[in-house]
């Protein structure tokens, strides 16, 4: 994987799912207007402290920001949290409903 490049695509992509601009994120972080839009056209790579307050402000565990096989981590993450509440039949249910989403997919 070609991590120089795909790194700036995740965080457009996260950043985007929250629905939040380039520059709102970058003055969260208490960074300059840009630093968000630099990372994203490649102009440079954050520092680790900074990635770390990256995945802190997408709400994502540096671990969830690579699975690469999920597409909305905090999706999954809430998911999770509401199947949880679930009792064990409701549970199987819902993953037969999902199963039978992605037949049709």
């Amino acid at each position: 994987m070609d991590y120089l490049s795909w790194i700036p695509e995740r965080i457009a992509e996260l950043r985007t799912q929250r629905n939040v601009s380039a520059r709102d994120m970058s003055l969260s972080l208490g960074q300059s207007e840009s630093y968000i839009n630099k990372i994203e056209n490649r102009r440079t790579l954050p520092s680790m402290a900074g990635f770390l307050y990256i995945c802190e402000y997408l709400d994502v565990t540096p671990r969830e920001f690579f699975d690469a096989d999920v597409l909305s981590p905090r999706g999954a993450k809430d998911l999770t949290r509401e199947l949880q509440k679930l009792t064990p039949l409701q549970a199987e249910h819902i993953l037969q409903v999902i199963r039978d989403l992605g037949e049709k997919g």
